[in-house]
């Protein structure tokens, strides 16, 4: 099969999705608890990055299958999404393998509609899982026409997985959580910082992984920011999710709630205030601001999959660059203001694409972005534009020429389960 019959088969993708977009808002709100009017605007997003794909050829269509023709690349996605998925499917299938896909087990439902779509358009090219996620990495190390394993989760549940991708030479890549630092120096467009933390934080109840997560706001525009944070964050509408005008729906995860619930505790007995909020009624978290964040408090420590803003005041550039870069996670950063914050950005970012180096690498990010919401940042991911960090966010074990080595930062998931033709 070529690159244009391929492309065919995407194409026809997007154009389906459409008439299935009921079906899944219905199934996210009912399995995941997510707004629709979140799944809505997720499905008209994965329709345009399937599209995308007709720009590709360029540097796709030279480019097989990492292990040859007829094998496989696993993937493992995590439950925080419905549609966008297709398009990771998409850019492993794009440079010739076939896939074999395994939903989050609250995610089984959707994955049962995927496949009603699919199965016409890709035959037996993309198969679906319905195991557990320990059996999946197991059959998946043991399947001989598998090349390669993706998974989407959480880094302590795969890093004991380093010796078994060491032991067969399968290549590992690991998509996971970020802490992402949102920085605003005094000299910042506050209305822009302000309108991309709304959307970014509280978008899917913050359930994102490249939600912001460390607000740093300067100290002389910390109570300005605060007040007017507050203020905007009354106006969340919080319902039920089938609910069209909920921008703020349950939690999907009933771990995620009992993390939000530890936080929020020890913030509070660490002093930090609570602005608004800070209640919980069963799944339903309600928004929350807490201010005087430190960083040794779990909510600026472990990753806040929730509606849920801890805020905390610097005082100088080097300060704050200081702390950003001190975490394990380094997925994305987000930098607003002038000529400081410019210097911030460039301190904080990563390389271009994922690179080998000699042992995890923090302190760097995969995605800096300065006075740009995240949106804008976010154009094109998965197909034009890599995505991945450095730390414990995102990583590649992988053999090359009998040596085991580790890369970090951003990538594209096509170039990553492929190699050049000959």
């Amino acid at each position: 099969m070529t690159f244009d019959d391929r492309l065919e088969k995407v194409m026809a993708l997007a154009d389906v999705l459409p008439r299935y977009k009921q079906d899944l808002m219905d199934l996210a709100a009912r399995n995941l608890k997510f707004a629709v009017k979140d799944t809505a605007y997720e499905v008209g997003i994965t329709i345009d990055r399937l599209r995308l794909f007709e720009h590709t050829e360029f540097f796709l269509s030279n480019r097989k299958p990492l292990g040859g023709p007829g094998s496989r690349v696993a993937v493992m996605l995590s439950y925080n999404g419905s549609a966008w998925l297709n398009t990771v499917i998409a850019s492993i299938y794009m440079v010739g393998n076939k896939v074999l896909a395994k939903f989050a087990s609250r995610g089984n439902e959707l994955m049962g509609l995927t496949e009603s779509f699919y199965r016409p358009i890709f035959g037996e090219d993309i198969q679906f899982y319905r195991g557990d996620g320990r059996t999946f990495m197991q059959d998946a190390l043991k399947a001989p026409d598998i090349s390669g394993v993706i998974v989407f989760g959480f880094d302590a549940n795969v890093l004991p997985y380093e010796a078994d991708f060491r032991r067969t030479g399968k290549k590992f890549v690991f998509e996971g959580p970020g802490v992402d630092p949102f920085i605003v120096f005094p000299d910042a467009d506050l209305d822009l910082a302000l309108t991309d933390l709304m959307t970014a934080k509280f978008s899917y109840s913050g359930q994102t992984c490249s939600a912001p997560k460390r607000i740093f706001v300067h100290r002389a525009i910390y109570e300005e920011f605060l007040e007017e944070l507050v203020r905007r964050v009354k106006k969340l509408r919080v319902g039920a999710p089938e609910d069209p005008k909920t921008q703020v729906s349950p939690v999907g995860s009933e771990l995620a709630v009992s993390r939000i619930q530890d936080q929020l505790r020890d913030a509070v007995d660490k002093k930090a205030r609570v602005l608004l909020g800070g209640e919980i009624d069963g799944n339903l978290v309600y928004p929350t601001v807490i201010r005087d964040a430190t960083d040794e408090m779990s909510g600026m420590q472990e990753e806040v999959f929730g509606p849920v803003v801890f805020a905390s005041p610097f005082d100088s550039a080097a300060e704050v660059i200081a702390r950003a870069r001190n975490h394990r996670y380094g997925l994305r950063a987000a930098v607003f203001g002038g000529p400081e914050a410019k210097a911030a950005a460039r301190a904080l970012a990563g390389e271009k694409y994922c690179h080998p180096v000699p042992e995890f690498t923090f302190g760097k990010f995969g995605t800096v972005a300065l006075n740009a919401p995240r949106l804008e940042t976010w154009k094109g991911s998965f197909v034009t534009k890599p995505v991945g960090g450095y730390g414990y966010s995102g990583w590649i074990w992988e053999t090359v020429d009998g040596r085991f080595r580790l890369k970090q930062g951003p990538k594209l998931l096509s170039i990553e389960t492929s190699v050049p033709m000959d």
